[in-house]
């Protein structure tokens, strides 16, 4: 039997899709599909279409075409003493998997930010480990550490930073990193992308931070400069489309977490925005 094409694919239409932050009443495009945003959390297809599933999560509306799968918790996000606030919404011509692969790379830290989360000679990306939960059905790395410069807006000099990047749904990635202001918790960052096209994305960012000192203006310009740093570097990258096939690219250890993405990727079946294996 034929399989439908990537946009509409089950895979892909059954699943919670990030199109603004909460509160937002815009024009955008979810799938290759025009849609409007209402303020109020609504949506529908442009043009007086048909309204879509639609609920408000993590400080977002998010919006599916078919019957969507539950959307993943970020239990941080209910601790009344963190700064969660929305730092940005990019445009970047990419697919939605090379924009979760990048946020999952260490190694490009000291090559891409230098000075901020990365710097020459401290390149090595230290073993850690990667596994995919097919119960929770997520991405879990944990033991990550990697020498800082600048690891937040609050730093005041360079660390090592431990982190745990968590991948719960396909196009959205969490990072958890330790707090230069409490070490026995994390600060909060997660990369939610909006698939607009296969080849074209809106990348939204939302933080949840542990930080007394700057206000949101600066925090957004910290993570905004981070990610005007990544756009140009995910916009040269080739194919657009993220290869599934194993020997597409060559896999080194600082791309554990990425092996094991794009190996979910085919388990999945998935389609949009990647180059299946044999395709």
């Amino acid at each position: 039997m034929d399989r439908p094409p990537p946009a509409h694919d089950p895979a892909v239409t059954d699943r919670w899709h990030v199109v603004a932050p909460a509160g937002t009443a815009c024009a955008t495009t979810l799938l290759g599909e025009p849609i409007e945003v209402c303020a109020d959390g609504s949506v529908r297809v442009a043009g007086g279409g048909a309204a879509l599933a639609a609920c408000n999560a993590h400080g977002y509306v998010w919006a599916s075409f078919g019957t969507p799968l539950a959307l993943f918790d970020i239990a941080e996000l209910a601790e009344p003493d963190r700064r969660t606030l929305h730092a940005a919404s990019i445009g970047v011509a990419t697919s939605a998997p090379r924009a979760i692969e990048n946020f999952l790379d260490m190694g490009h830290f000291p090559f891409v930010h230098d000075g901020i989360l990365g710097a020459e000679p401290f390149t090595e990306v230290k073993d850690y480990d990667v596994a995919l939960d097919e119960a929770a059905g997520e991405i879990l790395a944990t033991r990550c550490r990697f020498f800082q410069p600048m690891a937040a807006a609050t730093s005041s000099g360079g660390a090592d930073v431990d982190y745990i990047y968590r991948v719960p749904h396909p196009f959205c990635a969490v990072l958890y990193k330790s707090s230069g202001l409490d070490p026995s918790r994390n600060d909060v960052i997660a990369l939610f992308v909006q698939p607009t096209g296969e080849e074209s994305v809106i990348a939204h960012m939302l933080l949840s931070l542990l930080d007394d000192n700057n206000d949101d203006a600066a925090i957004r310009r910290f993570q905004q400069t981070i990610f005007a740093q990544d756009k140009p570097i995910l916009e040269s990258q080739w194919p657009r489309r993220l290869p599934l096939d194993p020997r597409a690219e060559t896999p080194i250890r600082a791309d554990k977490s990425s092996i094991v993405y794009r190996r979910w990727l085919a388990a999945l079946g998935w389609r949009y925005g990647v180059i299946p294996a044999g395709g």
